[in-house]
């Protein structure tokens, strides 16, 4: 990544703090590795943003929603990385900061979106209430008349084996997902960050692109179930499950419900062929391959091994 040193601005950053498949968190140390000066927008004071700090990153604290806290966030920086966790707020968030943005003249808006928006029309969308925020969201960007860059990247890694599957891996060595004989393309949020790092480092040539970003491979989870058995060292069986049960089991477990009907709606996707895609997007922006399934596998190895 070629560093803009004489760019004096800050870039800001949000949902910076991040938890697992945090892309805001990797992007802020990569922007900062770099060279960069990064404003870190997060929700709250905690031990992340106090690891933020020490990394470098100015923390300023506030909420997505919020007119006021968007403006001391946005005056100021003239690059901005948005991406939000799944909400029912999602669309007024977006829109929120993009008037803000707008108002404050940025350079350039890099805009977190999926993968599904890329098969969404006027007439086609989802059972996904999220995804649908997602499309609307980005015809509200459309018409801000923002530099807009749009990321649109398949399943994470992270969430779909760390948050789905890694508690039936540690405890009875079972990948358990109700995805049937469907493929899936799985992509690291860690290759997603530095995508929208190059980016940022340079965004003229980005801007008004739209990019799709898939991982190492598109195939079956018997096929990944092999991958965690060779990385592990012990056999792991694909177990598809119904769906219904598998929700029922996410409502117990105190999931909410908006999240439950996104992924309700994403496990229907897969059946359907709707992640079985692939791009060489990634390689074209950054030069480097997406992390493969079994380098994930062994990276967090002990989060799939009971103690």
């Amino acid at each position: 990544m070629t560093t803009k040193l004489t760019h004096s601005k800050p870039i800001l950053v949000t949902g910076a703090a991040g938890d697992i498949g945090a892309i805001g968190r990797h992007l802020t140390k990569i922007l900062l590795g770099a060279g960069h000066k990064v404003r870190a927008l997060v929700r709250r004071e905690d031990d992340r943003s106090e690891d933020l700090r020490r990394l470098g990153a100015e923390v300023v604290l506030g909420d997505l929603t919020d007119l006021a806290s968007m403006h001391r966030a946005i005056e100021g920086t003239s690059r901005i990385y948005f991406g939000m966790s799944l909400s029912a707020a999602y669309l007024e968030a977006t829109v929120n900061v993009a008037a803000v943005a707008r108002y404050h003249g940025v350079e350039a808006f890099v805009n977190m979106s999926q993968m599904t928006v890329t098969q969404m029309s006027i007439t086609e969308t989802t059972d996904s209430p999220q995804h649908k925020l997602h499309w609307l969201a980005e015809q509200a960007l459309t018409w801000s008349g923002l530099p807009v860059i749009t990321i649109r990247p398949t399943v994470f890694l992270e969430s779909f084996f760390l948050r789905l599957a890694a508690a039936g891996i540690r405890s009875s060595d079972e990948l358990i997902l109700p995805l049937g004989d469907s493929k899936t393309s799985p992509i690291s949020a860690i290759d997603v960050a530095h995508a929208v790092a190059v980016i940022l480092d340079d965004p003229a040539p980005h801007i008004g692109r739209i990019y799709n970003l898939t991982g190492y491979e598109s195939a079956d989870l018997n096929r990944y179930a092999n991958i965690f058995s060779q990385a592990l060292g012990r056999t792991i069986r694909y177990r598809d499950v119904p769906l219904s049960v598998w929700t029922d089991k996410l409502l117990e477990l105190g999931v909410p419900s908006h999240l439950v009907g996104h992924l309700t709606a994403m496990a229907k996707l897969h059946v359907e062929g709707r992640y079985d895609r692939m791009t060489d997007d990634l390689f074209r922006l950054t030069g480097r391959k997406p992390m493969s399934v079994y380098d994930f596998v062994k990276l967090h190895a002990a989060e799939f091994t009971q103690d």
